[in-house]
């Protein structure tokens, strides 16, 4: 398919377990340690998602790491355990908050931050403690560790020169997809823009190799490989003054990424939504992060710092949502 194939698989994709492999009560709620409601959240979202939780609590990683000093799937597996074997009602995220600067150069213990920047670093600070030991690893081989084999697919962006129609493809792994919604009110008419040809000219001219000199092009990105987590932000910042797009964007319960694929032949590919991070606040730059998880007994939780409250569905499917996990 034009992309290069791994010269060494670094975790078997039949290993991962997508469903419960026990079944409990919600965990423990997160104490707050001064401006932490974002790190809180995405914590949660993480603990709930089923086939990270399963590595975290074989141990798995830890009885084989040999890193000396900080190692964030360490530090995942010792939180995920605690939240799921602790017999009290809150747990202090503390491993996490003193090793801020290592997961993050622009976090800082008590300043507020971003939850989707927090997941982001967060999920690559998990990728080199996978690669730690695989030294000389290619580039293909790297999409194969237990973080890009739960939460990575690959993008198919193919450009058409709009003068002599030569075609070109280039593909990219992703971790989460960031979606605009300025114009969108939903989730799928969302992914609809995102997979739209877009023209480029003007300053967007691209230089073709046929023609030799920069030419106006079509650019159509597609979902060329889907993930076994579906991780999406809906981009609520408006502009670099942090005002805040607040408008509810609907999002289902179940998703079919079938038709944003490179290929929309076929079965559907069927998802259901399982955590969602919300931020509430009138501007992007304050207000307080919480979130919807869905724990192994089926029930839904409202998770906001130290409580955790059941709620149902409906209450789910009704949110401000920013951040949008589903499971395949």
């Amino acid at each position: 398919e034009g992309m290069a194939l791994p010269q060494r698989i670094l975790f078997p994709p039949e290993e991962i377990c997508m469903d419960w492999q026990q079944r409990q009560r919600p965990g423990a709620g997160l104490c707050n340690l001064g401006s932490t409601c974002y790190i809180n959240v995405i914590l949660q979202c993480l603990t709930y998602t089923p086939p990270l939780a399963n590595y975290l609590l074989s141990r798995d990683h830890s009885q084989l790491c040999h890193r000396q000093g900080f190692c964030m799937m360490c530090i995942m597996e010792a939180h995920v355990r605690k939240v799921f074997c602790s017999s009290a009602n809150v747990i202090w995220p503390r491993a996490v908050v003193r090793d801020l600067k290592f997961i993050g150069e622009e976090f800082e213990p008590d300043m507020a931050g971003d939850a989707y920047e927090f997941l982001r670093c967060a999920l690559e600070a998990m990728q080199r403690a996978c690669l730690s030991g695989s030294s000389d690893v290619d580039i293909s081989s790297q999409t194969t560790t237990i973080i890009h084999q739960i939460f990575g697919g690959f993008l198919k962006s193919r450009v058409i020169c709009l003068r002599c129609q030569a075609v070109s493809d280039s593909f990219n792994a992703f971790l989460h997809v960031l979606l605009d919604i300025k114009v969108p009110s939903s989730l799928t008419t969302a992914l609809e823009d995102f997979v739209a040809p877009k023209k480029l000219d003007g300053k967007y001219c691209l230089r073709c190799s046929k023609c030799e000199k920069k030419v106006t092009a079509s650019k159509k990105v597609t979902v060329h490989r889907v993930p076994k987590v579906f991780t999406v932000c809906l981009e609520r910042a408006a502009d670099h003054t942090g005002k805040k797009i607040s408008k509810i964007v609907e999002y289902p319960e179940y998703l079919d990424l079938r038709p944003y694929m490179s290929d929309t032949a076929g079965e559907p590919l069927l998802y259901s939504l399982y955590a969602l991070v919300v931020h509430s606040g009138d501007t992007c730059l304050d207000g307080h992060f919480f979130c919807y998880t869905k724990a192994s007994n089926g029930q839904w939780y409202k998770m906001d710092d130290e409580s955790v409250d059941n709620c149902g569905i409906h209450v789910v499917l009704r949110q401000q949502a920013y951040l949008l996990f589903y499971a395949r």
